[in-house]
């Protein structure tokens, strides 16, 4: 294997002969560039491929298949859906050799040019080691947006080759699932959604949730495919006047009718806590108008729907004539059939919805001295804006900051002289005087909006006209940090209050090294840090800052570390530089080990095995058997079983990522579990009786406690119950259902 390794480098690509599998594989890719690209180089493309299949020769993947299977497909993936050119179609094919082979950038500068080189090294993850997985994975990220401000090509290949691991994920261990799945949907997908790339967006989401709620989404999927046919029905009807009348007014058209993607649905289901049945919005219709039909095109097609049904006002969104910032184009509105059902109707033309359904790769096509370039270059600079300066030590804090910029809906605003800024909605005057000048945000004293006086942490309205009144110094208050949503003010402002910190923290180990040298002790870094994790602190820095804060007595240090220097402490073991690199599966099972050695007589299932391990089941998520669950080793050695779609579990996926077991649930569990349910009904007198008659007398169900709101004839109630499993939740559920006045009930998180 090696010999071959240091031989393809001088292999002559163009002369070299696949065999028969392998060129099937090669003309498929070849196919699908010359249906979707233009004017491919197909001797390029076949270059490529045959240097990414002898690079990765022997090599498989985890569900047992040759490795330059994925490559392939990621090319496949660059050229059909997101449809760029052939250049990043070879990028593509080799974006893991540089990583995973001998194959290095030189090689591939010689083989191909230097575009290619650059954007492999782009998607190339970093290498090196890093205090802790999920700051690699923010150090990465962070690379991959500096490599995009340069070539938005990058990040382009980066979604096709996540969206190829998040579709043959299931080859890979469970807690190795939710790691990829976690990340993918708090990063990659956010980022999709900024591109303006919906279909990957979405796929990617709905992906993410087969993974992390595979029970809810199996349950919305059934829900989808039951209703298909009467879905179809109804788009038909209520189209039908319309199609007629645009025919009649000569214009050339397509209607699609599409359901929302399952995550969207699952989101409006919890974010409006209510059942499958009662979310009447599952698709829009969208009017797609062909080439030469303008803008002004829509606005008569809308004149034309609105001619047929009865819009709603407040459900009117104009992005053609004020695009989304990365350039998304469309009307919408919300309009309302004689039978009263709302329906959310898109309008568009045939390039707004190539620009809405590929985003900025779309925009990419047009760059040359075509239309499409001034919103790409906007794009861009916002990157380069929020990447102003990152400090690696802050590389976590980046990503949140980052992710919170990505999903927010946005707001127009404009400075005193007419231009519009571009702002995350729920942004400050606070947030707009960073948007215009780093400078103008740390000397802001007040502001005005809209020609009158303003607090600066008043939230800004779409259309207000902003004013900045500065100072001649500095006037940050570390108070703003909760005032404000943009990455910019909030780095600054972070940065600031570390600097203040810095100085407290200097003040207090200036305290310490007086009592200290009174004292006559000494005592090393490294010790100290023992001193301060026995105190509960996490570092010597907070112990300090405490100290300079006078919150903690430095007597109280100076005590515990004469008692820890004069116990005749154990020296601790020091690893060699020869010693290995621990695998993040070893940590893991030192995690496991630990666990194992508490000891209980309770029994968990722990990678197929049954484990004597002390457990107890998280109050934040509150899992009950039928769940979809997973473990996590917390630092006394207990695990915490979690739903898997629990957000606190997310968060520590990504931070203890080798602390996740894979945990299901033991046969015969004899114990009962907290589940809650929501009622929605008309109120009327005994309605609380019958509820709570059905549960302890027909189904012999003990309940914790019932909280009911009752308004204008309606009645809300939320009804916490003692069960066995999520089959007996669904029991509870079915019954409640029967009751008269009951409209609704269902599982209430």
């Amino acid at each position: 294997m090696a010999e071959t390794k240091t031989t393809y480098y001088t292999i002559d690509l163009d002369e070299y002969k696949l065999n028969s599998s392998q060129q099937e594989d090669l003309n498929q890719l070849l196919e699908v560039c010359r249906e979707h690209l233009e004017n491919p180089d197909e001797q390029m493309v076949a270059r490529a491929f045959k240097l990414c299949y002898l690079s990765h020769e022997g090599i498989e993947r985890a569900s047992g298949e040759p490795y330059y299977y994925h490559p392939v497909s990621v090319a496949k993936i660059v050229a059909s859906e997101i449809n760029i050119d052939d250049v990043s179609v070879v990028a593509a094919l080799l974006h893991d050799t540089v990583e995973d082979t001998e194959v290095t950038l030189e090689h591939i500068r010689e083989k191909f040019n230097d575009t290619v080189a650059h954007l492999i090294d782009g998607v190339t993850k970093i290498s090196g080691v890093f205090k802790s997985r999920d700051t690699k994975q923010a150090e990465t990220f962070m690379k991959l947006l500096l490599s995009m401000a340069e070539d938005i090509r990058v990040v382009l290949i980066k979604f096709a080759d996540r969206l190829h691991n998040m579709r043959t994920i299931q080859h890979l261990p469970r807690e190795k699932q939710l790691q990829k799945a976690t990340e993918t949907m708090e990063l990659y997908a956010p980022l999709a959604h900024r591109f303006g790339l919906f279909n990957i967006k979405s796929e990617l989401e709905d992906l993410c949730f087969k993974v992390i709620d595979p029970n809810s989404f199996k349950f919305i999927s059934r829900k989808l495919r039951e209703k298909r046919e009467s879905r179809e029905r109804f788009i038909e009807e209520f189209m039908q006047p319309i199609r007629e009348e645009l025919h009649k007014q000569g214009f050339r058209f397509e209607i699609k009718g599409r359901p929302k993607h399952i995550y969207s649905i699952f989101r409006k289901m919890q974010r409006q806590q209510k059942p499958f049945e009662e979310i009447y919005d599952l698709f829009a219709i969208r009017i797609i108008l062909e080439d030469p039909h303008t803008k002004e095109d829509c606005w008569r097609v809308y004149s034309i729907i609105t001619d047929w049904y009865t819009p709603i006002p407040k459900r009117f969104r104009d992005f053609i004539s004020v695009p989304k910032a990365n350039g998304y184009q469309s009307l919408h509105t919300t309009v309302i059939t004689k039978q009263g059902r709302k329906v959310e109707v898109q309008i568009r033309t045939r390039q707004m919805d190539d620009i809405a359904e590929k985003g900025l790769a779309a925009h990419w096509k047009y760059k040359e001295g075509k239309k499409g370039s001034e919103t790409l270059d906007k794009f861009v600079h916002w990157v380069r804006d929020i990447l102003d300066n990152p400090r690696p030590e802050a590389a976590t804090e980046f990503v949140k900051d980052f992710q919170l910029n990505l999903y927010q809906d946005e707001i127009y605003v404009f400075t005193p002289q007419g231009e519009l800024r571009t702002l995350p909605q729920g942004a400050t005057p606070i947030d707009f005087a960073f948007d215009i000048h780093s400078e103008i945000g740390e000397r802001a004293m007040a502001a005005k909006v809209n020609g009158k006086m303003a607090p600066l942490r008043q939230k800004l309205e779409i259309g207000d006209q902003v004013e900045i009144i500065t100072g001649n110094k500095i006037n940050l208050n570390p108070d703003w940090i909760d005032d404000v949503v943009t990455h910019k003010a909030k780095s600054r402002i972070r940065q600031f209050i570390k600097q203040k910190e810095r100085q407290v923290a200097d003040e207090g180990r200036e305290i310490w090294e007086k009592r200290a040298k009174r004292g006559k002790i000494e005592i090393s870094e490294q010790d100290l840090m023992q001193v301060a994790h026995k105190l509960s602190f996490d570092s010597t820095q907070e112990l300090f800052y405490e100290i300079g804060k006078g919150n903690f007595d430095v007597n109280k240090l100076f005590k515990s570390v004469k008692q820890f220097t004069g116990t005749g402490r154990i020296e601790e073991e020091k690893e060699s530089e020869e010693q290995s690199v621990v695998t993040e599966e070893e940590i893991q099972q030192t995690y496991i080990d630990s666990a194992r050695s508490l000891g209980d007589e309770k029994a968990l299932v722990i990678d197929d095995n049954i484990s004597n391990i002390k457990y107890s089941y998280a109050n934040c998520c509150n899992p009950i058997p039928g769940d979809d669950v997973i473990g996590f080793i917390s630092r006394t050695g207990d695990v915490k079983i979690h739903r898997s779609n629990c957000k606190n579990i997310h968060h520590l996926i990504q931070t203890d990522g080798e602390r996740i077991i894979d945990v299901s649930w033991a046969k015969n569990i004899d114990s009962k579990f907290l589940g809650a349910v929501k009622v929605i009904g008309e109120d009327r007198v005994g309605l609380i009786n019958d509820l709570t008659d059905i549960l302890s007398k027909s189904m012999e169900t003990n309940m914790k406690s019932i909280n009911v709101t009752s308004d204008s004839g309606m009645f809300e109630g939320i009804l916490t119950v003692y069960v066995d499993d999520i089959n007996h939740l669904d029991r509870v559920v079915t019954k409640l259902h029967k009751v008269e006045g009951v409209k609704s009930v269902f599982r209430y998180e």
